[in-house]
């Protein structure tokens, strides 16, 4: 019997002890949620304060001017590539409002905390009276190393009001994609031309001498028989030559002076 009540005192323990963890779980997940537009501003307690980013008395607004991009269009940016964008800024307050920096940076899409690579940061110092306005520049080029995939782009200007109070507008925070650029000949592409052209040399070269050889062969065989056989070679021997036509006294004379020519009377003399 006590062996039963002690079992079910310590159920009863663990129980209570669990609904007092989840108690404590949902009020650190209430105090955990904070608007997007919003930030924490932390004091001498363990408390925190809510500040707004951006206040009323100023609008922002950001245009890409290269590359353009129409409304609503999904933004890409050349790797490797210059890409520039304007930032307007208005005052509507009744005080001056003091731009301090501006920046941006690559982040990684599945958490915007992480950075991939960061821009210069702009130092500004400038004062807008009330109820004027300022257009700023800015450019950066992404590395090349990221071209053909996503990142997140966030675009931030700091600026004060006459308190001196900070504070943070988001211009862009958004996914962009970076892509490859196609323009120009890289080294694989020249490799490529080269070797088409040194095979188009190759076949001309070829080509130009099987034309000569075909030619050739048709000039030196071509002709027919009785124009080979009508064609004067000339006498390159003496057996070569017909004499039927020569009287035969002539032919007797001239074998006799062959008989008798200086050679055969020195040959003669030395025997």
């Amino acid at each position: 019997m006590e062996f039963k009540w002690m079992l079910l005192c310590l159920s009863l323990l663990a129980v209570s002890a669990g609904v007092a963890r989840a108690e404590d779980e949902i009020d650190a997940d209430e105090e955990m949620i904070v608007s997007e537009d919003q930030g924490l501003v932390e004091t001498e307690g363990d408390e925190s304060t809510i500040e707004d980013l951006e206040p009323s008395d100023a609008d922002t607004y950001l245009l890409f001017t290269k590359p353009v991009f129409e409304e609503k269009a999904s933004i890409e940016l050349p790797a490797g590539r210059l890409s520039e964008f304007l930032v307007g800024f208005t005052n509507k307050g009744s005080n001056d409002l003091v731009l301090e920096t501006l920046d941006a940076s690559l982040r990684y899409p599945m958490d915007f905390n992480f950075h991939i690579q960061n821009f210069t940061t702009v130092l500004l110092e400038k004062t807008i009276p009330p109820g004027s306005q300022a257009t700023l520049g800015y450019a950066f080029i992404p590395a090349d190393a990221f071209a053909g995939r996503p990142f997140g782009l966030s675009i931030n200007l700091a600026y004060r009001d006459y308190e001196g109070k900070q504070m943070i507008s988001k211009l862009y925070n958004d996914t962009v994609n970076i892509i490859e650029v196609e323009e120009g000949l890289d080294g694989e592409t020249l490799f490529l031309y080269v070797l088409m052209a040194a095979a188009c040399v190759l076949l001309l070269v070829g080509g130009q001498q099987f034309l000569y050889s075909v030619g050739k062969k048709r000039v030196g065989g071509g002709l027919p028989s009785r124009t080979r056989a009508n064609l004067e070679t000339g006498t390159k021997t003496s057996k070569q030559i017909d004499m039927d036509w020569v009287p035969k006294n002539v032919l007797n004379h001239l074998n006799k002076q062959k008989a008798q020519s200086p050679k055969q009377k020195r040959v003669k003399k030395t025997d």
